[in-house]
């Protein structure tokens, strides 16, 4: 727990803030909506937390331009619900609601990566308070350009930063005009290859798909156990199509011959919004119907990504990995991109259990870097990953992360602890 938390609400309060604990070396936590996965909001060191919430503007608004700029206490659902009747939509999905700064800070994505790109992809601009109480634009003032070739990419710098540069108090993000037809369908395969088969094959043929989500047959059970479905537990997948209602046709037709080549089942389609609702409200519930599958249990929930033709192999070593060690845990993932996650069950009450979920965390890490991949796609490094971090990038790669973090905050008072492992 932080010794204090501080309720902001403007970027001239952070700063205010950001000066005295500059002078009085004092750590500072960033808060959003506190729904990210790797103790981001957790105070190691003690000291004051800001708590963004209450900054929930949404600014300048450019519809014809495709734009917006939000206040850190904006979150995804609120946003969409500003923009729905205009037809636009904010298309960056990581499950939770989660707010729009937030999702820039830990660099997430989700489930419509594969067809509208993570948050870096849809990040323009950002406002951040430094260590120092400075406030610096990392694209300019008001600038909102979809390109820019002028200096370094501060923009990206920040993105992903996981708040140890800087507090981000504004951003603008790219808008999409919302589909004009979208149909959902789910379809099971024999095994994780075929599944993985049907993807590779079907974004080979050029199919702008919108959503390919990946569940392993434990994935499919919990599923069915806590939302009341009645999938076959089997590897599924959960497809989305947005097109116009003539492409809709094309689309669903082609990408059910190519499954049906490789195994796989009819399509179950859902085109009705409430039908898809219940489908995608399921595949976000994924976290609480894999508690359910133990009474009173905890999870570590970590992710890996790798290319997408290695995550069958992936995928596989790690189901076997799972069993060895005696642990409950559904697999599922973007595989789209190439992006899963696993739900690592234990026994809080049983050390062993959570010894041996961090073991194997530790191992997907290592198997996704080296079968060319990364040992985090969305959830960030926190305080959990900072030894396969500086695996996966090697000395320097560490040596020049810790040059921009001491250049931005000297003082380390930045939300210590995270990202970065001290150097010895």
């Amino acid at each position: 727990m932080p010794d204090v938390v501080v309720f902001a609400e403007s970027t001239e309060h952070v700063s205010e803030i950001c000066k005295v604990c500059y002078e009085k070396d004092i750590p500072i936590i960033p808060h959003g909506t506190g729904t990210g996965l790797e103790a981001g909001i957790s105070a190691l060191y003690g000291g004051v937390c800001i708590d963004l919430q209450k900054m929930d503007e949404i600014l300048d608004y450019h519809p014809e331009d495709f734009d917006v700029c939000v206040r850190p206490g904006v979150t995804r659902e609120g946003l969409n619900h500003y923009l729905k009747d205009d037809g636009l939509w904010f298309p960056v999905d990581p499950g939770a609601n989660a707010s729009i700064c937030g999702m820039c800070a830990t660099g997430a994505s989700g489930t419509n990566a594969v067809r509208y790109g993570t948050i870096k992809e849809n990040c323009l601009n950002l406002e951040v308070v430094l260590a120092d109480g400075r406030i610096l634009n990392t694209g300019g003032k008001n600038k909102r350009p979809k390109k820019s070739a002028a200096g370094y990419n501060l923009t990206n710098i920040m993105v992903g930063s996981e708040g140890t540069l800087g507090i981000i108090t504004k951003a603008t993000v790219k808008l999409h005009a919302q589909p004009e037809a979208i149909a959902a369908a789910v379809v099971n395969f024999p095994d994780i290859q075929s599944a993985v088969d049907t993807v590779l094959t079907t974004l080979q043929c050029a199919m702008p798909m919108a959503r390919l989500e990946l569940l392993d047959q434990i994935a499919v059970k919990a599923c069915n156990a806590y939302s009341n479905l009645t999938l076959e537990e089997r590897p599924t997948l959960f497809l989305e199509f947005h097109s116009t209602q003539s492409g809709l046709e094309y689309q669903t037709s082609t990408v059910n011959e190519i499954s049906k080549d490789f195994g796989g089942s009819d399509f179950d389609f859902a085109i009705q919004q409430e039908d898809r609702n219940k489908l995608w409200t399921a595949r976000h519930k994924l976290y609480y119907a894999g508690l359910s599958m133990r009474a009173g249990c905890r999870a570590i929930t970590t992710d890996a990504c790798v290319p997408i033709s290695k995550l069958p192999e992936m995928l596989i070593k790690t189901r076997e990995d799972i069993d060895k060690a005696g642990l409950t845990a559904p697999l599922f993932g973007h595989v789209g991109d190439g992006n899963f996650h696993s739900l690592l069950l234990f026994d809080p009450t049983i050390p062993e259990e959570f010894e041996a979920c961090k073991m194997v965390s530790t191992q997907m890490g290592k198997r996704a870097m080296s079968l060319g991949g990364t040992c985090t796609g969305e959830h960030g490094i926190g305080t959990g990953k900072r030894l396969l971090l500086e695996e996966m990038v090697g000395t320097t790669g560490i040596e020049v992360m810790w040059s921009i973090k001491n250049a931005l905050d000297p003082k380390g008072i930045m939300n210590p602890g995270k990202v970065l492992q001290a150097l010895t």
